[in-house]
């Protein structure tokens, strides 16, 4: 019979209080990441488009239908993909330094990243530049998805 002693980290792996390195700069490392994701999506809809209108030209214009679709859909999928996997972070925010967690320490599901970027993508769309200001007044630099949702953004 071993003997292990187990530390749960829970609450206390983030906590403000006791840990504040992992929030040392965490609101301009994502603005930047932001900015190097939006490049990244840039790109993978340019790819997207192209390929929509080969396969539109295949298609004798019924693929062109599939246009206005590309932004969401490249956009949730890039952040789903990006956030939900291994490293839970956008590969913006692994180039920052920065990653998305549960408050609890634990890493966001596919589901929760789903909920997550669209709660980002509709917020950003309706109340920005207000969503950043959130992170101004809350303890752990939490935009407002995150707080409905209990993810926090920390250094890696």
């Amino acid at each position: 019979m071993t003997n292990a002693t187990t530390i749960d980290a829970g609450e206390l792996a983030f906590d403000p209080a006791t840990h504040p390195e992992v929030y040392e700069g965490v609101r301009t490392r994502r603005t930047f990441a932001f900015l190097i994701d939006a490049a990244i999506i840039v790109f993978l809809m340019v790819v997207a488009y192209l390929v929509i209108v080969v396969v539109g030209i295949l298609t004798l214009g019924l693929g062109l239908l599939l246009l206005p679709a590309v932004w969401p859909a490249v956009a949730i999928l890039y952040s789903v993909l990006t956030l939900g996997g291994p490293y839970s972070a956008t590969l913006g925010m692994r180039f920052m330094g920065i990653e998305i967690r549960l408050t609890d320490g634990a890493r966001p599901s596919y589901a929760l990243a789903l909920v997550h970027a669209l709660g980002f993508w509709f917020s950003l769309a309706v109340l920005t530049p207000f969503i950043l200001m959130v992170a101004l007044f809350t303890e752990r630099k939490q935009l407002l998805h995150d707080l409905v949702l209990g993810t926090i953004a920390v250094r890696s």
